[in-house]
């Protein structure tokens, strides 16, 4: 198998994922915030709402297999990006600035902000115990 990402159009690359994986055309089509509550480790995860809404721009109540790789790739890790940055293209989603811009738009974080996330950690603190 070759090491060398797909070069295929979209809609064959498509073709060629649901034929591995099974699936049918409807079940390529997109996710709603429902799907991801489904999961129950989402559900029970004190930041779970805002992962699960990361996934959905304002006013979006579904997200397409794009949609949601690219959301995905703001959740990996920060990798050294002096070598896997292209120097003419674009910053990689996961870079440190991606990821912050990502989860806070406006690039700061305030006080409700902060005290949100410590009370969404306490709370799930609390309940382990």
């Amino acid at each position: 198998m070759s090491s060398q990402p797909s070069m295929l159009p979209w809609d064959e690359e498509l073709e060629e994922i649901k034929k591995e994986i099974s699936f049918s055309h409807r079940e390529t089509g997109t996710l709603s915030q429902e799907d991801f509550l489904r999961i129950p480790e989402l559900v029970i995860d004190p930041l779970g709402d805002q992962i699960i809404n990361a996934f959905f721009p304002e006013g979006e109540d579904g997200v397409n297999f794009r949609g949601f790789t690219q959301t995905l790739a703001h959740f990996r890790p920060i990798e050294d990006n002096k070598k896997s940055k292209d120097v003419n293209g674009p910053e990689p989603l996961n870079s440190r600035s991606n990821k912050l811009h990502f989860f806070d738009k406006d690039d700061k974080l305030s006080r409700d902000e902060l005290i949100q996330v410590l009370e969404k950690v306490d709370v799930e603190q609390k309940m382990s115990i």
